[in-house]
């Protein structure tokens, strides 16, 4: 029994933190916030590139279920 009793004593050994715990959640903060800007950086890069989605829009055009919008503005004349 004082096995058991020395080593739950030796677990309750206070530890002393390199800084303060609200320090914790400024620096999770800070990295999800940057994890943040990398994923909206990626946003909308398919359709960047008109050349490399021009085909697989052709394809589906014809799907069931598929509505055409027309083929842009219309020029007025300019």
């Amino acid at each position: 029994m004082s096995h058991v009793t020395n080593i739950l004593a030796a677990a309750e050994t206070h530890v002393e933190l390199p800084m303060p715990t609200w320090a914790y959640g400024v620096i999770a903060i800070v990295i999800f916030l940057a994890l943040l800007v990398v994923l909206m950086s990626y946003r909308d890069v398919a359709n960047r590139h008109s050349h490399r989605s021009a085909a697989d829009a052709a394809s589906h055009a014809g799907a069931p279920g598929a509505t055409h919008h027309g083929t842009g503005h219309q020029t007025q004349g300019h």
